[in-house]
């Protein structure tokens, strides 16, 4: 039987189809960003994202073998876990946040929901040694690991020719990967900045208008002139995780699948699963109080694409996102004063929605077919 693993055959396959679903974008997928500074269509950049696109969802990284970076953010679910409130790791183990989409991580200058990591070849890392996702016990355990894997051999000594396999390697394939993870060009954009009316409906329009008027939605997700990155790259209590941390009824829901669930104690969650729930976001970072309880704003792009929503998924859908914010979120010491009720009548909050909806990039779905591509040139089982 033909083995792709030990085909460069198949990465040549892999290549080409890259190239192919590229070119059959329906425009620019950079439409309504701002420059990120890298040359995407360099062909050395391109051979290192092409690489990492193959470490990406190789399962063969983590510590078992069971585990892929796209497993957690999987592609056809948006680039992230929309199954469940948070993502399972190795072994089973829950996550304690919600896994963040990929999608247009490029632009992000803090990573993670608390902003730890500021380099997307830093923040590789995290996942990788993490004891609850990937497993590893070090940088030099994956860099064996990877090492070990024949058909990577060829491949790093040919993108890498004078450094071979490494950890400065190993995350600058992932990262360059990540960084074509580009999906813009949504409805939206056309409207906005590229000046086709009738690429938004009325309602979405009058969406738009209460996002930045009455609904106050942009003071923290932007929008400027030439283009939006719907985030302000800050840090906001909005009551979620101070409400989770002071509930009298210490427990969280776990999904059963076919839309049962089970509530389980946290401490239950925690002996079983290893998992550590208690979470006071920026703070664990800064150890400033006025960060305890904050997150980072997500970007809007793509967000209907991305449920649930929160760092800790505890709102399911874009319609529990906008009923939170016009109550005006959960009220504690340190909420953010920007955070008011918003008084919205019915059709303003399908009219917000709306307007949501339309954020979504026009080629997430040839992302995702690259992505599962790659999947199939790893030899993961």
């Amino acid at each position: 039987m033909w083995d792709c693993r030990q085909s460069s055959f198949a990465s040549t396959i892999v290549a080409g189809l890259f190239a192919l679903l590229t070119q059959s974008a329906s425009a620019d997928p950079t439409l309504g960003l701002p420059s990120l500074g890298v040359a995407q269509s360099d062909p050395s950049v391109t051979a290192r994202a092409e690489l990492g696109r193959k470490l990406f969802m190789d399962r063969r990284l983590s510590r078992n073998g069971t585990m892929s970076c796209g497993m957690c953010h999987i592609p056809e679910q948006g680039f992230t876990t929309t199954e469940m409130a948070t993502a399972i790791g190795i072994e089973g183990r829950s996550l304690r946040r919600n896994a963040p989409t990929v999608l247009n991580v490029g632009w992000q200058r803090m990573l993670f929901h608390d902003g730890r990591e500021t380099s997307l070849e830093r923040q590789i890392w995290s996942p990788l040694l993490a004891a609850d996702e990937m497993g590893n016990t070090s940088r030099a355990a994956v860099v064996a690991r990877v090492s070990a894997l024949t058909d990577y051999s060829a491949a790093f000594a040919r993108v890498f020719p004078s450094e071979g396999i490494n950890e400065d390697t190993i995350a600058a394939a992932l990262a360059s990967y990540e960084r074509m993870l580009v999906a813009a060009n949504s409805p939206f954009d056309r409207w906005f900045f590229a000046g086709e009316n009738s690429a938004l409906s009325a309602v979405e329009r009058d969406g738009f208008q209460l996002f930045r008027g009455k609904a106050g939605c942009s003071a923290c997700h932007l929008v400027g002139e030439r283009d939006a990155l719907f985030t302000d790259h800050r840090f906001h209590n909005t009551g979620v995780g101070w409400g989770h941390a002071n509930a009298a009824n210490q427990s969280v829901s776990v999904s059963l699948g076919g839309g049962e669930a089970t509530e389980v104690s946290r401490a239950e969650m925690a002996a079983l699963f290893g998992g550590d729930l208690h979470d006071e976001g920026r703070f664990e970072v800064t150890r400033l109080q006025q960060d305890r309880w904050a997150y980072k704003t997500p970007s809007l792009r793509n967000v209907a694409l991305t449920a649930p929503y929160m760092h800790d998924g505890s709102l399911a859908t874009l319609r529990e996102v906008i009923e939170f914010y016009a109550r005006g979120g959960i009220d504690n010491p340190g909420k953010d004063p920007l955070l008011q009720p918003l008084h919205l009548s019915l059709e303003e909050k399908q009219a917000l929605e709306a307007f949501l909806r339309a954020l979504s990039g026009a080629n997430v779905r040839e992302l995702a077919a690259e992505a599962r591509a790659a999947f199939h040139t790893t030899g993961a089982r």
